[in-house]
């Protein structure tokens, strides 16, 4: 397959010349066994390159695995991979297959290799040079033909200097690297990028198609798109959308594009370092969400408490949702039977005062933290929906839950 075809395959654009490299090096290693490491910042479309050697393969009738490393709690991601034996942990109801006894025959694309535990980093070593592997809670070693490729958007170097990777995993990753190239250093392939986002979402939305003013295409070309591909198609989406008037001035995509900066966006504490204030953004967020929810829990709490005040008889919900000492009362009152009546008398509240201050003892980390529980409650644990609740990533949330020690 020519390189033009390969890209509309993929949906790939442009021309870049490292671009052009790097889809010529994954057809060329997809021929071969030999595991791949595939570099390039957030954003730039790593997983595409893992499609182009899994489908070009001698594996691509099998299965193809993505398994995101850093979205996986340390306590389980050995179970994922691996698998596990019935009794091994608490919990382990049934033995389990992992992805590598799965994809056995095919293709597993691991995401964020970086993040791996340093006991797992030595399990999969072992798969990569072997073929072995045993289950968690397991004696009995199995074997897989699985093929390897991994993906980072960090400097495992660094990593290897902190004691955080293993070297001789670094080396049998990397026989042959990918790097891909960041969206900043593309130059003309911005400009097509964005007029084929442009016209997907015209189709979308049924709008007219953007367009952009000379002065505008000059400022798109030479910002530096932190966030890659991801960030342009995300404002494009979002002009696309709002803006009336589809020919894009550049004070119109200046105004989108500081909006994408995490600069533009107030915190708790301003710092020189952005890293800092996004994560103080991100507790403002937790804290302004938190003291919203309490807020409206204590006012329904205060009608519950009024409504028994001025009732001589009420009915309840035999089965309440509302703790109080004692006892407990539900939000919404029935109206006829078979609910219970109770007198009124029976039931010893203390109406509030007509102002109550609260005083404040939570900190930061006490508020950030209870939120973050809340959410995890009320998904039952599950990490995706509540990142999505909270907006902030499956990632970020796993790194608090560590932080907070909120496993369930």
């Amino acid at each position: 397959m020519d390189l033009i075809a390969l890209k509309q395959r993929y949906g790939i654009i442009g021309h870049c010349p490292a671009l052009d490299r790097a889809i010529n090096i994954a057809v060329q290693v997809a021929a071969t066994d030999l595991s791949v490491l595939i570099l390039g910042e957030s954003g730039v479309g790593k997983e595409n390159f893992s499609k182009i050697i899994h489908d070009n393969s001698t594996y691509k009738h099998g299965a193809y695995i993505t398994v995101n490393c850093g979205a996986i709690p340390e306590g389980t991601i050995d179970s994922e991979l691996f698998g596990h034996e019935k009794g091994a942990f608490t919990g382990a109801t049934e033995t389990r297959k992992g992805y590598f006894e799965v994809a056995d025959g095919g293709t597993i694309f691991l995401d964020e290799v970086a993040d791996l535990p340093m006991g797992t980093q030595v399990r999969l070593l072992r798969v990569l040079e072997t073929g072995d592997f045993m289950k968690v809670g397991s004696s009995k070693t199995q074997k897989t033909k699985v093929r390897v490729i991994a993906a980072t958007n960090v400097n495992i170097g660094e990593r290897i200097a902190k004691g955080k990777f293993r070297e001789d995993l670094y080396y049998r990753l990397n026989t042959v690297p990918i790097l891909i190239p960041p969206l900043r250093d593309r130059g003309e392939d911005i400009l097509l990028l964005f007029i084929k986002f442009a016209s997907d979402f015209a189709a979308k939305y049924r709008f007219p198609q953007l367009e952009l003013a000379p002065d505008a295409i000059e400022m798109l070309e030479k910002y530096q798109w932190p966030g890659n591909i991801r960030q342009l198609k995300n404002l494009t989406e979002q002009m696309s959308l709002i803006e009336k008037t589809r020919l894009i001035s550049v004070q119109t995509l200046s105004k989108y594009i500081e909006s994408h900066s995490i600069s533009s966006l107030p915190a708790l504490l301003k710092t020189d370092n952005k890293e800092q204030n996004a994560s103080y953004n991100f507790e403002r967020d937790l804290i302004f969400n938190f003291l919203g929810d309490m807020k409206k829990e204590i006012s329904e709490l205060k009608e519950v408490v009024a409504h028994i005040a001025v009732k001589q008889d009420y009915e309840y919900d035999p089965e309440p949702s509302i703790p109080i000492e004692g006892g407990s009362l539900h939000t919404a009152f029935k109206g006829k039977s078979p609910y219970q009546y109770v007198p009124k008398e029976h039931v010893e509240v203390e109406l509030p005062a007509e102002e109550v201050v609260y005083e404040d003892t939570y900190s930061i980390s006490d508020s950030e933290k209870e939120l973050i529980k809340k959410a995890l409650v009320k998904h039952g644990y599950r990490r995706k929906p509540a990142a999505d609740e909270l907006g902030i990533s499956e990632r970020t949330l796993y790194r608090k839950i560590k932080e907070y020690n909120l496993w369930k």
